[in-house]
Order: structure tokens, then sequence, then C-alpha cells
């Protein structure tokens, strides 16, 4: 157990989390990852899961920016009293 961890568990024991717990987010983390996702939990290592969390959510942060700005360039192209700007307006709801 690292150092630091013994600290942690030391110094406040209500809030620490088992090794156990960790290898069980760390399971359903890999679930959650389409590149991870059908992998054997013991054939992907924790820091890799890790890894590749980030990455998604990277990645995630990029097409929701992306898709703002489409959304922001098709709403500045169309006429706001459109049947497509109501369209648009009732999605965002």
């Amino acid at each position: 157990m690292s150092s630091r961890r013994s600290r942690s568990r030391q110094s406040d024991v209500s809030t620490s989390i088992t090794d156990a717990q960790i290898s069980d987010l760390v399971t359903k983390l890999q679930q959650l990852i389409p590149e991870l996702r059908g992998r054997r939990s013991n054939k992907v290592s924790a820091s890799k899961v890790l890894q590749e969390t980030c990455n998604y959510i990277k990645s995630l942060h990029t097409e929701v920016d992306d898709l703002s700005d489409r959304l922001s360039e098709l709403l500045a192209t169309t006429d706001s009293d459109s049947a497509q700007a109501a369209i648009i307006r009732s999605l965002l709801v």
C-alpha cells in the first residue's frame, strides 16, 4: 500500500475507500468506455482504464463544443419565426 494511501486512511477512516471498491469502480468505468467495453477486466490495467476514461471525456467535450458551434451557426442562418427555428427551440427545452 502506498504511503500516501496509508496516511489518507489514518487521517480519516470514515471516508476511506477499499481496494475492492476501487477495483469495482475501475470495472464500472471500463464498461462505460467504448474503447474498453468488450475487454475482460483482468486484461486491462487500472491506469489504462483511467487514461482511456480521460481521453473519452476529452473527446466528448470536443464533440459538445463542435455541436454547439454547429447549432450556433444554424440558428444564425435561420429565420427566428420559421418552423425550423421553432423545432430547434423545442429540442433545446
